[in-house]
């Protein structure tokens, strides 16, 4: 298994690709420029499957209807923020871009609870890590040896919980009780910035040391 991240739009949030021996692939938080994204995909001739959201924040959902519509694939979101998707407000970008605001048609799957979720060959334990906002996700493969935590946990840093629905003591909690109890090997794929892992993030993220 193989993965790819591919920084887009005006906040460079990291979409992911996953994919398999078989071409299959997973496309997690499409945010923005879905022609470079879809056009990347094509190139290396994959198949997507789905697009996982880690959350609906206006910067992670902005290609989902241009991928999805291409592609004819589902898209699932917690639902907890279920309604984001449609809600410029919401969102976040009638605060952030006003005259573009972003509105994504309702998600196909509905996630509800921590459960394994199966696409194809791919494996993931559904994580909820609320905080930076109230339907935060994360999804971790233990073959990749990787969790895909989106806005949640950074390399030296935690997500922000002054947006609507965000939520300082969740947000800790979260990190500690979901992600920090992950594999130290494991590989901390985050919505902005480059890779971690669980291990550094134990010894050297300043705003975890102490709690």
């Amino acid at each position: 298994m193989k993965w790819s991240r591919m920084p887009l739009g005006p906040l460079q949030t990291n979409c992911y690709i996953l994919w398999n021996d078989d071409k299959d692939c997973i496309i997690f938080d499409p945010g923005d420029e879905g022609d470079k994204l879809c056009r990347w995909i094509d190139q290396h001739e994959l198949k997507p499957l789905a697009i996982l959201l880690t959350h609906a924040h206006f910067d992670h959902i902005g290609a989902v209807d241009q991928v999805r519509e291409t592609y004819r694939i589902p898209v699932y979101v917690h639902e907890n923020e279920a309604k984001w998707l449609l809600d410029p407000t919401l969102n976040g970008s009638q605060l952030f871009l006003r005259d573009k605001a972003v509105r994504v048609k309702p998600a196909d799957v509905i996630l509800t609870v921590e459960k394994e979720l199966t696409l194809g060959s791919f494996r993931f334990q559904l994580l909820e890590t609320p905080g930076h906002s109230p339907g935060s996700l994360s999804y971790y493969s233990q073959e990749l040896e990787a969790v895909f935590c989106g806005d949640t946990l950074f390399n030296g840093s935690i997500g922000r919980t002054d947006l609507p629905g965000g939520n300082h003591e969740d947000l800790l909690k979260s990190i500690h009780e979901r992600l920090l109890t992950l594999p130290e090997e494991t590989v901390v794929l985050p919505g902005h910035g480059p890779e971690t892992s669980i291990e550094n993030e134990m010894d050297m993220n300043p705003f975890l040391n102490g709690f």
